[in-house]
């Protein structure tokens, strides 16, 4: 397993690479850590997401933050994608093991249709029941992180060899699309698939969690919020990833993070300090 560190202000940002029989359904294990207080709290901002990730808080548990409520999150849990924004935030020095999955991963390693999660975050326990409970106290109780790639990877290469389900073929769609960053003709991929696009839709949704079209747009913003505006210009970013025009590329960014493409970029805006990562 390889490991890529890079630096973000306090925090430290690493990614391990999955093994190769676990690559086509795990994008990669990544590790955050980073210092905060009661003085000073880290808040953290999530977008839209088109990969739902696994999470083991194992120093220091984020709450939600909704209104004026803070409510308590949980130490270990599946954040599934999703097209909503929310805020969290921790008031202590925090640790997180992450593990991001492609979303047909869902179905093939657990068993559930990606579209029941989606927009959803259950705890460990909840969704998976004992086994679910088991991993959460190894993964807290391990000793490092290098540790905690091992005890996860087992974990989920027994979850390949339980969960024998053949995925439809309309993952290589999902995958293509994703490769292409959502710049792709959603009628052609139907077509190549032999499907009529409400079959196409319906299967895509089971494993995507999205419907094409939806999908399409938050891989867009996804791949868009990466670019270096410094060098390219907002017009030119929209243009690359199919953008009719700006006005367009503007409207799907404030949905997908809650502000507009310039305040994002400003580098001032919650989350934005992941520009780099």
């Amino acid at each position: 397993m390889g490991l890529d560190r890079q630096a973000v202000a306090s925090m430290k940002y690493c990614t391990i690479t999955p093994s190769d029989s676990l690559s086509p359904y795990v994008r990669s294990f990544w590790v955050l850590e980073g210092e905060a207080s009661q003085a000073a709290p880290y808040i953290y901002r999530s977008y839209a997401d088109g990969f739902a990730e696994l999470l083991f808080h194992y120093n220091g548990v984020f709450d939600e933050l909704v209104g004026d409520e803070r409510i308590s999150s949980y130490s270990a849990g599946i954040h599934a994608q999703t097209r909503k924004v929310r805020r969290f935030a921790v008031d202590q020095s925090f640790g997180i093991f992450g593990c991001t999955l492609y979303p047909f991963a869902i179905p093939k390693l657990f068993g559930f249709p990606a579209i029941e999660l989606t927009d959803h975050d259950p705890n460990l326990s909840a969704m998976l029941g004992a086994s679910g409970a088991e991993l959460e106290e190894r993964m807290m109780l391990a000793p490092g992180n290098r540790v905690r790639a091992k005890i996860l990877s087992a974990f989920l290469e027994r979850c390949l060899e339980d969960n024998r389900r053949d995925l439809s073929p309309v993952t290589a769609s999902i995958r293509r699309m994703i490769d292409l960053h959502g710049v792709v003709n959603i009628r052609s991929l139907a077509k190549e698939q032999f499907m009529s696009e409400r079959t196409f839709e319906r299967k895509f949704k089971e494993f995507s969690g999205f419907r094409p079209k939806l999908f399409s747009r938050i891989l867009r913003f996804q791949a868009a919020i990466k670019e270096d505006h410094k060098l390219n210009s907002l017009t030119d970013i929209a243009h690359k990833f199919g953008y009719y025009d700006q006005s367009h590329f503007i409207n799907d960014f404030r949905e997908f993070t809650g502000y507009s493409p310039m305040k994002y970029f400003s580098g001032q805006a919650e989350g934005s300090e992941f520009l780099s990562i």
